[in-house]
């Protein structure tokens, strides 16, 4: 079975939050692409939408959105993108990365908030600090 860690950022309040998906919630994630939306009840977030931004898979890998499909290419990277920092100007590297497809091989992925649902995040995942 599928089994994902995401990682939901709140871009209004700046915070992360490393959550779980295993089995069905993790099923709803499977052959959805960067850029897509997933309903954030998949991991906990009843009401929330979700924006897949990337993620990367078991070694370390990350997605790509430039490359079409779920398996790994060597790309040749010329400019500042994900999986790659030239040191140099005009440097140019071979990098492997994966496809911007959400497979089983990806262990992690990475998802913004995009629509809000009526209760706060801090009391959906239960985070609250008055304890």
């Amino acid at each position: 079975m599928a089994s994902f860690t995401v990682v939901v950022g709140d871009p209004d309040s700046g915070m992360t939050y490393q959550l779980e998906a295993e089995e069905q919630d993790a099923n709803r994630f499977i052959g959805k692409s960067i850029g897509d939306e997933v309903d954030g009840g998949a991991v906990g977030l009843d009401g929330y939408t979700l924006e897949i931004t990337g993620g990367s898979d078991e070694a370390g890998r990350p997605l790509n959105e430039d490359v079409a499909g779920a398996n790994l290419k060597e790309v040749l990277m010329s400019e500042r993108q994900t999986g790659y920092r030239p040191s140099r100007e005009g440097e140019r590297r071979r990098i492997t990365v994966r496809g911007r497809e959400v497979s089983g091989a990806v262990a992690q992925i990475n998802a913004s908030i995009v629509d809000r649902g009526s209760t706060d995040v801090d009391d959906l995942l239960g985070d609250g600090e008055d304890e």
